[in-house]
């Protein structure tokens, strides 16, 4: 049952429900019918997913679980973002306005995934909110509190790191331009920091503008700052950026809802101009807000470095849709049935790219991505796939990720000698340790067995 054990009221949810993320990873899909395998594997998962007591809060609370434990005594980034998920050419009456022309249905997610800020590996889902636009019209922006807009949602991803990881050293959670909330720096837990790409030129407390109080700052130093591709095809480039770095005063936005929010904030602003950008390429320029300490070069050069992290999230959903489990293809119409999958599914995409990352070498702790159960499995299979020359021998130590995925990688059959293995070799390695017959330590058996 893994993360999912004690939850729902019943213990055969339970098992439901963690046999279907495996299948999720396995076969890379979030069809139900696929997923189930047979007749009675889909009237069962069917049954579990549109139970009341099941909730898509619920299936994260349990998910977040193994993150938490992941970060313990660790530096942590929480990279935040929201992804729609679109339905064009489909009647579904149930789901709300989406899309650019607010016209197509469908349903939103805002997630927030766990990232070791030292070797920048995933670590797991820390928050997932899953709603859909109600048809109705709305009222102006400036009329409604924060708790009415969805932007609260990014306060609650800093809340739920504070709440959830707070086993973790120190917290910091990384937004886009679209976090630039004023609310978003007035509430934020005390214990968790921010860092923050700046959207709004905003007026400062001794009547400034903040894009402009650079132009007075010296230059800290350069740093060269890997920039993330940017979809297929594209293999990202290395960009060097000058560092300017300063302290800055907010003032309460104008027109914006005061709702016992201080009259001014004092934050961090960091900016990184790109300096001599290749022909036809756009210069790199960020401009930061940042609640961590510090306006030296090494300090700007680390706000600058924890924002880069903000690909992962974005990397995650890719896994979520087109280039992996492809959730635009869910066939339920039910929006709670639909939420509930989408929670389990995002949960899935991110055990996913866990898994592509550690086939190079991982330090992590198997018990990241797998039960218990499930690392019993791989210890028992493990030998069964190793050869008689160094080279064919599981290279990793025992327990760890990188051990785990190299077991994973084999059973999709990949060959050690070549290319290191590619996400669908991993899923349909995934998909083969879970099916394996030694029902003795079988993670699969075992719960179905549980469930009789």
């Amino acid at each position: 049952m893994g993360d999912f054990a004690g939850s729902f009221g019943d213990k055969r949810r339970s098992v439901v429900l963690a046999r279907l993320e495996q299948a999720m990873v396995a076969q890379s899909s979030v069809v139900v019918r696929r997923l189930g395998e047979d007749r009675a594997g889909e009237i069962s998962a069917h049954r579990v997913l549109s139970a009341a007591a099941v909730t898509a809060a619920g299936i994260v609370e349990c998910v977040a679980r193994r993150t938490a434990s992941a970060v313990a005594g660790r530096r942590i980034v929480v990279a935040q973002d929201t992804t729609e998920v679109n339905f064009p050419g489909r009647r579904r009456k149930t789901l709300g306005p989406a899309g650019r022309t607010g016209v197509t249905p469908g349903f939103f997610i805002h997630a927030g995934v766990a990232i070791d800020a030292a070797d920048e590996a995933v670590l797991g889902l820390a928050e997932a909110a899953i709603w859909t636009r109600d048809r109705r019209a709305v009222t102006d922006r400036r009329r409604r509190g924060l708790t009415e807009k969805e932007s609260q949602r990014r306060l609650a991803v800093a809340n739920k790191t504070s709440e959830r990881l707070a086993e973790a050293r120190e917290r910091i959670v990384v937004g886009d331009s679209e976090s630039d909330i004023y609310a978003l720096f007035a509430r934020r837990p005390l214990d968790t920091h921010l860092v923050v790409r700046c959207c709004q030129n905003r007026t400062l407390k001794d009547g400034g503008r903040l894009f402009d109080v650079t132009q007075a700052w010296p230059v800290l130093g350069r740093q060269k700052v890997r920039v993330a591709p940017r979809g297929p095809g594209d293999v990202g480039r290395v960009a060097e950026v000058e560092l300017r770095a300063g302290i800055v005063e907010l003032c309460h936005p104008r027109h914006g809802k005061r709702e016992g929010a201080p009259a001014s904030v004092v934050v961090t602003f960091v900016e990184a101009l790109e300096v001599a950008p290749a022909h036809g390429t756009t210069a790199l320029h960020w401009r930061l807000m940042t609640t961590l300490p510090g306006t030296n070069g090494a300090a700007a050069a680390d706000a600058v470095r924890l924002y880069r992290l903000r690909w992962r999230i974005e990397q995650s959903f890719r896994m979520l849709k087109s280039d992996g489990l492809k959730i635009e293809e869910a066939q339920t119409f039910d929006p709670h049935r639909l939420f509930n999958l989408a929670a389990l599914a995002m949960g899935a995409a991110v055990r996913i790219i866990q898994l592509v990352d550690a086939r190079d070498g991982s330090n992590r702790p198997a018990g990241d991505v797998a039960s218990d159960a499930e690392i019993a499995a791989a210890a028992a299979l493990c030998p069964t796939l190793e050869g008689k020359t160094g080279r064919q021998r599981n290279p990793h130590p025992k327990d760890s990720l990188a051990w785990l995925s190299w077991i994973v990688a084999r059973l999709g059959g990949w060959n050690c000698y070549y290319k290191p293995p590619g996400p669908k070799t991993m899923r349909q390695g995934w998909d083969r340790f879970a099916k394996h017959p030694a029902k003795s330590v079988n993670p699969i058996a075992r719960c179905e067995r549980g469930a009789n």
